[in-house]
């Protein structure tokens, strides 16, 4: 406690130098809690689940030849059929149980409110499997799995019964319309539990085999070519992965082989093949299913990385300073040794003065932390932004803790060791005059802050990098004109609508929109554009010869009349859709450039026939009438596909649709507008993904924008804090070297020799770490090059802008003191001397 006291009041009797070294070490630890904190949601975290190291994800990468429906819980590899499940479901394993589930869109009626939510359809063995129980009523379990469209019960997620529904209790057994459907409320999953996929809040579950009733149309629980389930397992006491897989792999094999592979038509021998020998992936799954783990982990651990060299940069400084005042402090040292004080004494003294300044600097680091959450949300779309927590959990408050406990050491020990080296005579002796540090302590500090000075020009290059990247970003050729577009998604057949009634509403929809003051076109599509949906099919098409195994698919959208013209699409040959192109007319189909080259269509793609992607897709009865540009479909980022459109109002089942409206005046009158005009159709009706076309543009390349601003961010910070370092280092040298200065200028020096020999230090120092800096930024700009739009990782612009941003820094951060060093007063320092 007499440490710490004395701790407290050398932090006191140096007010600048402690805070400096505690908002230091706040900026850098609350930057990495920040993104720990991201990190540890999204890569870390087990599910809230009973023994969640005993979970695992089942795959089986290889053809699947038929149709396939994936989502935000894995890639096409990671499906299975339904009867697939079954059959595994049945077979002997080494797991206790298999449980199968599929995301839904669903529109959610209770009391008269409605509301559009995701819906978890689950196996009966889900919640069995996961081994969580209820915070009201019970779960689905193994009898509410029976029956194909037999099960009209459901299960709440924790959050939407208390945000929508109030908690209350009274609410088991009542009804609730989902997807016009009448469902029975039979419990409430547990609190914090929100399914198994990253990036999904489930707002209810019911039972997997009611997808034909929650999907209306869908029909596919036979179809042993259809995949869509996701499957994960819990392993049985004892077993590992590799006696799991297998144990799996046996009856798979025999299903394959002697049930699906005769189903196989039109398949070459090669591709028969390699369907054959599929096997089943088994891998760990305590973290649940979910595409985001892959997706965040480079950006993650680049920010991870980013922010850690951020403190590192923040440490060297604080080391520096302790350094200089240890220094001042060799006499006081000198003579508690010569006392009989033990130099195990004055370590402790001064580790624990170290650890005083980072716990201040990590307690104050959890604002800095939660501040950078909050501008983190500001920068994802809401929907990404509505999966992820933005407040600290207790892992990232321990690891803040940790992180500063471990500073505190890193740069407190050095200078502790220096300051209290038992060379008492030489250093009573100096004391007679100006103190003045060893030559191993300068070159401490001098390889500190060159060490800054590298580390700071690699997250230059690096952020000048990603500023560039995203400039390509901008820059691309989208093919469409988005501004002064606004969009938007209803979805009638989710409220109980027939398909001619449906038909009818999206028509005075567009009435209805097109009647709205100052709006100039209005079209819609049921693929939303720039979304990250895409939709595909196998097409057959007149002139083009296709095998077994040719690439004949293609991406495939239905859109409204005038849709090119009302998002600036320029049609190059034909016409557009009309109104007349519904049910009962001939079948129309408009396909882009990238179409016409794929199946060698040229120019004269206008008056051919093709398949529409149907069920028969030999059959050719789709008229080509245009030939349109060719423009993003789902990414900005990603190659144009080819695409043929086909009339929404030829389909005889769409259940919804997303509408563009045109406006010549202001977007956020026509934002305001829209719900008012859904209203009046149906006030059942919620409006989804309400927006502005360039906000879906933003929103599509929300990752680069947020890697940019962040990396900038860290990077000026990690620069500000090496000048901070870099002038500190420096002035403490002048102030070192003032008798040798006034000695210099009492033989004739000038001031601007002075100067000249101050600077030229700082050149040394800025070369070195900065040619270190570029080097390191390689290997940096390697990992990162997969995040990288249109760009190496070496980019000689930015490496020049970086080395100009940093010398200037350098120039102005050294600058003063050596200004001060070429004032210095010869009679005076000779005087003191």
């Amino acid at each position: 406690m007499a440490n710490l006291k004395l701790a407290v009041r050398r932090l006191l009797k140096t007010p600048f130098v402690s805070l400096v070294a505690i908002v230091s070490l706040a900026l850098g630890i609350g930057a990495n809690a920040a993104i720990f904190s991201l990190f540890d949601q999204m890569l870390l975290a087990p599910l809230p689940v009973r023994e969640a190291d005993r979970l695992v994800n089942l795959a089986a990468p290889g053809p699947k030849p038929g149709s396939q429906s994936c989502s935000q819980a894995g890639d096409c590899d990671a499906v299975f059929s339904y009867q697939m499940f079954r059959d595994l479901e049945k077979a002997p394993t080494a797991f206790s149980g298999i449980a199968g589930h599929c995301g839904f869109e669903a529109n959610v009626a209770y009391h008269g409110q409605t509301s559009n939510s995701q819906g978890m359809l689950v196996s009966g063995s889900y919640f069995p499997v996961l081994g969580v129980q209820p915070a009201l009523g019970r779960l689905l379990g193994p009898d509410d799995d029976t029956a194909i469209g037999g099960h009209f019960v459901t299960v709440l997620s924790f959050a939407y019964w208390v945000t929508r529904l109030g908690a209350s209790p009274t609410v088991l057994n009542e009804p609730i319309i989902v997807n016009g459907q009448s469902m029975t409320i039979v419990g409430v999953a547990p609190r914090g539990f929100d399914g198994t996929t990253l990036g999904v809040r489930p707002a209810l579950f019911t039972p997997l085999t009611m997808r034909g009733q929650m999907v209306p149309g869908w029909q596919g629980f036979d179809n042993r070519r259809s995949y869509w389930i996701y499957l994960f397992a819990r392993l049985n006491p004892g077993a590992s992965i590799e006696q799991a897989r297998t144990a799996i792999n046996v009856p798979f094999h025999g299903i394959v082989n002697d049930v699906e592979a005769p189903l196989q038509k039109g398949m070459s021998e090669q591709t028969l093949a390699k369907f054959k020998a599929k096997s089943v992936i088994v891998e760990p799954g305590q973290q649940g299913q979910s595409s985001m783990h892959a997706d965040a982990r480079a950006p993650l651990v680049l920010l991870m990385a980013i922010t850690g060299i951020v403190l590192l940069i923040a440490c060297a400084n604080i080391a520096n300073l302790l350094l200089a005042r240890g220094a001042g402090r060799a006499a006081e040292m000198a003579v508690r040794l010569s006392l009989g004080a033990s130099r195990w004494q004055l370590l402790q003294q001064l580790l624990i003065e170290s650890l005083l300044l980072a716990a201040l600097g990590g307690a104050l680091s959890l604002l800095v932390a939660r501040w950078t959450l909050a501008s983190i949300a500001t920068l994802l779309p809401a929907q990404a932004a509505a999966v992820l927590e933005f407040s600290l959990h207790w892992p990232s408050v321990f690891f803040a803790g940790g992180l500063s406990m471990a500073t505190g050491l890193l740069f407190g020990l050095f200078p502790a060791l220096h300051s209290t080296r038992p060379d008492l005579i030489a250093t009573i002796k100096g004391s007679a005059g100006q103190p003045s540090g060893s030559r191993t302590a300068s070159r401490f500090r001098t390889s500190l802050v060159t060490a800054q000075v590298a580390l700071s020009m690699m997250l230059l290059i690096s952020a000048g990098l990603f500023v560039k990247s995203l400039a390509n970003v901008s820059r691309v050729d989208l093919g469409l004109k988005v501004d002064n577009v606004v969009t938007f998604k209803i979805s009638p057949e989710l409220n109980g609508y027939e398909p001619a009634r449906t038909r009818a509403l999206f028509v005075r929809a567009e009435d209805e929109l097109a009647a709205i003051p100052g709006v100039s076109a209005v079209s819609a599509a049921i693929v939303p554009l720039l979304a990250g949906n895409n939709w595909g099919s196998s097409v057959s098409v007149q002139g083009f010869a296709k095998g077994p195994d040719t690439d004949s698919n293609s991406r495939y959208n239905e859109v409204g009349a005038g849709y090119f013209h009302a998002l600036g699409v320029p049609l190059i040959a034909g016409r557009e859709f009309t109104a007349s192109d519904a049910v009962g007319a001939p079948k129309v189909a408009i396909v882009n450039e990238a179409f016409a080259k794929k199946f060698n269509l040229g120019r004269d793609a206008v008056g051919k026939h093709m398949s529409g992607g149907g069920p028969e897709p030999e059959k050719l009865d789709v008229e080509i009438v245009g030939l349109v540009q060719n423009a993003k479909y789902s990414d900005v980022k990603h190659a144009i596909p080819p695409v043929f459109f086909r009339p929404y109002r030829q389909d005889e089942r769409i259940g919804a649709i997303t509408f563009y409206a045109r406006t010549s005046s202001d977007t956020s009158q026509l934002l305001r507008a829209i719900p008012g005009v859904v209203s009046r159709l149906d006030p059942n009706l919620p409006v989804e993904d309400l927006k502005t076309l360039p906000q879906q543009v933003e929103e599509n390349v929300f990752l680069d924008r947020m890697i940019t601003t962040l990396a900038g961010a860290f990077a000026l910070l990690a620069t500000v804090l090496a000048a901070i370092g870099l002038y500190g280092v420096l002035a403490y040298t002048v102030a070192q070297r003032t008798r040798e200065i006034g000695l210099r200028m009492a033989l004739g020096a000038d001031g601007r020799r002075v100067r000249r020999m101050v600077l030229a230090q700082v050149g040394r120092m800025t070369v070195i770490g900065g040619a270190v800096g570029v080097l390191v930024a390689l290997g940096l700009g390697h990992y990162a090059r997969s995040l990288l739009f249109e760009l190496q990782e070496y980019d000689p612009v930015v490496v020049i802008a970086a080395t100009i941003a940093l010398a200037l820094v350098a120039l102005g951060a050294g600058y003063i003191p050596a200004l001060r060093a070429s004032r210095v007063d010869p009679m005076l320092a000779l005087r003191y001397e």
